[in-house]
């Protein structure tokens, strides 16, 4: 299924548009590979897709089980490797809402998050570092 089309921008840039909405994404290289850094990477993409997806399917572990988490933050920071030059880590913080959570609610956003489709998808190779912040 077609999802989205790109067109090379030129300046190491592309410009993404999905399909169904019409919205557009810009990449750009960083800085620290030839690019400007004025946008995501691909590999910024990459590593942002983990933790969307992550708290995507908490939201919906969350509706299932009448657990509120709106207004979760998440930050997201990636490590790069050389040799060949690729994402080696990814790191997600979740800094939950306050709220009393209990341990079978805290198991639930953890088993939703680091099974996301995403997560299952990456090579296994990839680092994937969560953390859980609950006040």
């Amino acid at each position: 299924m077609e999802i989205a089309n790109g067109i090379y921008l030129g300046e190491l840039r592309v410009e993404i548009t999905h399909l169904k909405s019409g919205k557009t994404i810009i990449t750009d290289a960083p800085p620290d590979n030839q690019g400007k850094g004025e946008s995501f990477s691909p590999t910024d993409l990459m590593s942002v897709s983990l933790g969307t997806c992550m708290l995507t399917i908490m939201g919906i572990a969350a509706r299932t089980n009448n657990i509120n988490i709106q207004g979760t933050k998440m930050k997201v920071s990636k490590v790069m490797g050389s040799d060949p030059r690729r994402v080696i880590e990814v790191h997600i913080v979740f800094d939950m809402p306050p709220g009393n959570y209990s341990e079978k609610e805290k198991d639930i956003l953890k088993n939703a998050a680091v099974t996301c489709p995403v997560a299952k998808s990456l090579h296994p190779d990839i680092i994937q570092g969560v953390t859980f912040n609950y006040q």
